[in-house]
């Protein structure tokens, strides 16, 4: 298992469209939820990576983004999070996280990550020090759950969620089954 954090114009035209395939995969044809998952948020984004063989039609084996929130709140989003079906439950659910988070705090360190995952998730987010905000949501009938880890200001269990914009909070978190900055 190969991993590769690249930001959108790092990526090549075929890591894209293999991104995007796996992402419909999991998001609108496994959950059953119609929806345009290209949301105008990939191209300030950077993209998280397992793959195998790059000429397989479907080598990405997990995948997560992370976007920075606004910037005087100090936050960071990390959505789109996914594991091939074949490997849940084998610990690449947690080599992701561990990957992105990694990631998360040497390029915006203390600043506060958010998440939003199906309920289920919230041991794999408490591993690495998330903990469940009173926001909670739905995308297509699946109940999701606010995770939220640290920031400048610290929190207290449970976290309030302030100024979550409906819409794009929710978009594409769904199947969190479970290297530095532009490399690969």
């Amino acid at each position: 298992m190969n991993w590769a954090t690249l930001t959108f114009d790092q990526l090549s035209a075929r890591e894209l469209y293999l991104i995007l395939r796996a992402r419909s995969a999991v998001f609108v044809v496994e959950a059953s939820c119609v929806h345009l998952d290209a949301d105008g948020f990939d191209e300030a984004a950077l993209h998280v990576f397992a793959h195998e063989d790059m000429t397989r039609p479907m080598p990405i084996l997990a995948y997560a983004r992370i976007r920075p929130g606004e910037i005087e709140h100090q936050e960071v989003w990390i959505d789109k999070i996914l594991t091939c079906p074949s490997l849940r439950g084998d610990g690449t659910a947690y080599a992701l996280v561990d990957h992105v988070m990694h990631v998360v705090d040497a390029r915006w360190p203390r600043h506060r990550v958010r998440a939003f995952a199906p309920a289920a998730q919230r041991p794999l987010y408490e591993r690495f020090g998330f903990r469940r905000a009173l926001e909670t949501g739905a995308k297509c009938g699946t109940p999701l759950t606010a995770f939220v880890r640290g920031g400048p200001y610290g929190f207290a269990e449970p976290i309030e969620v302030h100024e979550v914009r409906r819409g794009r909070a929710e978009s594409g978190c769904y199947a969190a089954a479970a290297g530095p900055f532009g490399t690969r």
